[in-house]
């Protein structure tokens, strides 16, 4: 796309003129008669002046296309003059990534190009969790006088993608609710394990490593031993996506919704891990859902999903949102034996809403809630205050909190878990 106009430079140079003109006649001063006469020339060379057609070549280079959250990453701009007339003042600004900060020297660059001749700036990004493309590039070219210029933008293909590790740097406890699979939850039912539960009478059938030998020694009767079993849970990772949630404490802070998607990335790893069904889910305009599972491929799965799904993009969602179709599409989608892990900032009352909802409808909710609040202003402790009410409403509903603050993950859950009953 290519635009030209006039700059307006020069606005204001007609009257000048004017007047060193009246003042040359009417002084019969040769001085402003011949300053004016300069000025009409001038002002004749921008009626005509006009900016050549802009030809150019932009070659775009990343040091590391998928490189790990936190990485710098260095951008080489290439831009190539491949027309026949020279641009004496061409501007490029580069279509950096919304979610990416630069450091260091600015993603920009101001020169003049001979035909052929070609020019380089480099700058450097800080990676972040997601798939990030390159908008287009903005180029400026103006005339020599700078009463013109034209506007183009050239599109050029660039893509980075940084996934999350899935590591998991935290142990999250599971309640009671869980599938027929085996796992490490214990239960309350009888059956094979390794915690002892119980001594039956022998049935016809029991397993002989099963019976209490020691019992029929000293008794002659046979017995079966029972022990407490240990089921896999199948647990739903729910983030909140909405825009209400991407708030942070400085405007250069993570945002809630990218701590949110971590915790849901540590929290993955660990649950599989330990054997459980684990699937994500995002609360928000862009519908997200990942069917609980586990395995390698699963992981794999998850990786790319935390990565590239819209639904956990570090920018505000600009879509439109209904919240109550998208509760009932997640409670469709629910298994009966589904515990659900909710990480929210929970900076409105909706956010409780869902959390208790889903609660009342049979599905066990641990809540995970990063902190994203501040105490510089009176706005601000207000905010928090509203915050920590929310915390305290869960709490008396039954429903398990992490109050996630500026500490690591695992120091929450900790702190957390040493106050649960259930």
């Amino acid at each position: 796309m290519t635009l030209g106009f006039d700059t307006a430079r020069w606005t204001g140079l007609e009257g000048l003129v004017l007047v060193a003109a009246a003042v040359g006649v009417f002084t019969r001063e040769p001085a402003p008669l011949l300053l004016a006469g300069l000025g009409v020339v001038f002002l004749g060379y921008i009626r005509i002046a006009a900016v050549p057609d802009v030809n150019l070549a932009v070659e775009r280079e990343l040091s590391d296309t998928t490189p790990d959250a936190d990485d710098d990453v260095e951008v080489t701009l290439t831009v190539t003059n491949e027309g026949t007339r020279t641009l004496f003042d061409l501007r490029v600004v580069d279509g950096v990534p919304p979610a990416l900060a630069v450091s260091g020297d600015p993603a920009r660059l101001g020169t003049a190009l001979r035909p052929g001749a070609t020019a380089t700036t480099t700058y450097t990004v800080t990676a972040i969790r997601g798939e990030h493309t390159w908008g287009e590039t903005v180029v400026v070219a103006r005339d020599p006088s700078g009463a013109v210029e034209r506007r183009e933008t050239i599109h050029t293909e660039t893509t980075m993608r940084c996934e999350p590790e899935l590591a998991a740097t935290a142990d999250l406890p599971l309640r009671g609710l869980t599938s027929k699979y085996a796992g490490r939850v214990e239960t309350d039912v009888s059956g094979a394990g390794l915690e002892f539960a119980s001594i039956r009478e022998y049935r016809h059938g029991d397993p002989i490593r099963r019976i209490d030998w020691n019992r029929r020694a000293r008794t002659g009767e046979l017995a079966t031993v029972q022990f407490r079993e240990e089921r896999a849970a199948t647990v739903v990772l729910v983030v909140d996506t909405r825009s209400d949630a991407h708030v942070a404490p400085e405007s250069d802070a993570e945002t809630a919704v990218e701590r949110s998607v971590d915790a849901a990335s540590i929290a993955f790893s660990a649950l599989l891990d330990s054997g459980d069904r684990v699937g994500v889910a995002g609360f928000g305009p862009n519908e997200c859902w990942l069917e609980p599972s586990s395995g390698a491929d699963h992981r794999a799965r998850a990786r790319r999903l935390f990565a590239t799904h819209p639904a956990f993009a570090p920018t505000p969602p600009k879509e439109a949102f209904f919240p109550a179709i998208a509760v009932k599409r997640l409670r469709r989608r629910l298994s009966s034996d589904a515990q659900v892990i909710f990480c929210s900032p929970l900076t409105d009352d909706y956010a409780v809403s869902v959390a208790r909802r889903l609660e009342a409808y049979g599905h066990a909710v641990t809540v995970v809630s990063p902190d994203p609040t501040v105490t510089r202003t009176i706005g601000a402790r207000l905010a928090r205050l509203e915050r920590d009410l929310r915390l305290r409403e869960l709490r008396r509903s039954g429903i398990r909190v992490v109050d996630w603050r500026a500490e690591p993950l695992a120091v929450a859950l900790a702190r957390a878990e040493s106050g649960w009953s259930q």
